[in-house]
């Protein structure tokens, strides 16, 4: 009787534990891994469509405000794993994927680091950050340790190390509590 009980809560916590995993949906824009961030934003996605009208809905904007070039780019590198010190779809950390991003969307060059990134921008208050700017978080202490690119809304793509690449909210209480500064890299 016991270990019946001990079964059932078992397949109860492995099911209650994967229905809180990150859902992913096909599309037919990229690679079609556009990670939504929880279960609340994927209701009323409608998964017919491109991979660009949701992360329109995702966002909350219109789709003429969202850089193609971009979400493409996301859309291809949406759930890699974090792997320090990497760069490739094997595993890639947090300024790996922000340098490749700058490089392939904006054709810009970025210091390896987030340590260095984040000298190299000129600050902006929260509600000033555009569609590309910089986000930086010190997990570790005072030293900045983590970045992602703002996209529209508090929504920013990061790397995240348990769940890799993956759309999260600056006012979510974990990002909120390590946000040290933003902005956009200097020209």
């Amino acid at each position: 009787m016991c270990l019946k009980r001990n079964l059932l809560f078992f397949i109860s916590l492995l099911l209650l534990l994967s229905s809180c995993s990150v859902k992913k949906k096909t599309n037919n824009y990229g690679r079609g891994n556009a990670v939504l961030t929880d279960a609340s934003e994927a209701r009323g996605i409608d998964y017919s469509k491109s991979s660009l009208d949701s992360y329109a809905d995702l966002l909350h904007v219109k789709r003429k405000e969202l850089n193609p070039n971009l979400y493409s780019f996301i859309d291809e590198w949406m759930g890699i794993p974090h792997r320090m010190g990497g760069a490739t779809k094997k595993g890639v950390d947090c300024s790996g994927f922000v340098g490749m991003l700058y490089l392939k969307v904006y054709k810009e060059d970025l210091p390896r680091s987030s340590r260095d990134m984040s000298v190299i921008v000129k600050n902006k208050r929260t509600a000033q950050l555009k569609e590309g700017d910089l986000v930086f978080f010190s997990f570790g202490g005072r030293n900045i340790d983590h970045v992602g690119v703002y996209l529209h809304n508090n929504k920013f793509v990061h790397v995240s190390t348990k769940k890799g690449v993956i759309i999260s909210d600056l006012a979510d209480s974990w990002y909120s509590k390590y946000f040290t500064n933003a902005g956009s890299p200097k020209s």
